[in-house]
């Protein structure tokens, strides 16, 4: 696609050099070293991942994240599998899939490394890392489309963490707010939020905006609609873990709350996504299965215990905006409307 040469191979590597910020995932000698994004921004470690069985615990296990990422960390599982345990290699594609189900990057990653290696298991490795040598000009691609969005003195309302520890490049709602301050020199501010009950907002996006010297202030979750109905934000931007046929948009828990409240005050809302994440398969979000996470993420916290024995808890991991409250998609192709979704190539 016309894409895919947007950017020469010195421009790519003179972008990624701007990131502060270390890389989530490095394929070196055979194993995955994954940075374990549980602990930042306290301490930066990498463990090394070398077989697929336990690639698939980082993803579960939340050591690794973000739509985009965790597709590129499933390519790299399915190479382990192709080149060290190859007699299991469609297990491994089920078991890796089956670890985050929402993402739909996971599996389309997953399963294009699979086509590859029941024919050739030693191209799996190549195949893989093009995947995410793809998904960093597809996150630059988008960064740059929606610095457009973005005017010098805006206030830009962010939530959960999409930045480049969740995708490539600088990553994709976050990555449009990198891109206008870093590479087109706007000065804006943002608002984030915490992101109950992981914190990936306070721990992850806070991390990635002070180290790229954005103006940043954290809320609570529940402070947004306040911020809206008070007009102190100009713009909102999210990313997705899946968008359907028709434009509903699966996202972290709490989107479906903001999109309805920018809708009500008249805030644009966009999602920034690359086109891997639109699943053309299903018709609307209600076919979108949605993860539900263990209770002792919600109840339990730097392992004290915040709740009674015994309550009872649902904890889902995402929630559905429905596509009448998206403003637009900001994609690797441009700014669209849910209308262009099933035209997409």
């Amino acid at each position: 696609m016309e894409e895919e040469s947007a950017f020469s191979r010195e421009e790519l590597s003179w972008l990624l050099a701007q990131s502060k910020v270390p890389r989530p995932l490095i394929f070196d000698e055979g194993a995955l070293k994954i940075l374990d994004q549980r602990i930042l921004p306290g301490k930066i470690v990498y463990i090394d991942a070398n077989s697929w069985e336990e690639v698939a615990l980082a993803i579960k296990s939340m050591m690794v994240r973000g739509a985009p990422m965790i597709g590129i960390a499933g390519a790299y599982g399915m190479a382990l599998a192709a080149t060290k345990d190859p007699g299991n290699i469609e297990r491994a594609a089920i078991e890796l899939k089956k670890t985050r189900p929402t993402a739909i990057n996971l599996s389309w990653a997953v399963d294009r490394v699979l086509r590859i290696a029941m024919e050739n298991p030693e191209g799996a490795i190549s195949e893989a890392r093009e995947i995410e040598a793809e998904d960093h000009e597809r996150s630059f691609l988008i960064a740059k489309n929606g610095s457009s969005l973005i005017k010098p003195g805006m206030r830009v309302l962010t939530h959960c963490n999409s930045g480049s520890l969740a995708a490539g490049g600088f990553g994709t709602a976050l990555g449009c707010i990198i891109w206008a301050k870093l590479i087109d020199g706007k000065e804006i501010s943002v608002f984030n939020t915490e992101t109950r009950p992981y914190l990936q907002g306070s721990r992850l996006t806070s991390f990635e905006l002070a180290s790229a010297d954005v103006p940043d202030t954290l809320i609570p979750d529940m402070a947004a609609s306040l911020l809206l109905s008070k007009r102190m934000v100009d713009l909102v931007i999210v990313g997705a873990d899946r968008v359907a046929r028709n434009g509903d948009v699966a996202n972290k828990v709490g989107t479906l709350q903001l999109a309805i409240s920018a809708h009500h005050y008249g805030i644009p809302f966009y999602v920034a996504s690359p086109r891997t994440t639109f699943d053309m398969s299903i018709e609307s979000g209600k076919e979108i299965p949605i993860e539900e996470r263990p209770a002792e993420e919600l109840v339990i916290f730097n392992g004290i215990k915040m709740a009674p024995d015994g309550i009872s808890v649902f904890n889902p991991a995402f929630d559905v905006a429905p596509f009448n409250l998206v403003t637009g998609y900001i994609t690797e192709s441009g700014v669209i409307g849910a209308w262009k979704i099933p035209y997409l190539d």
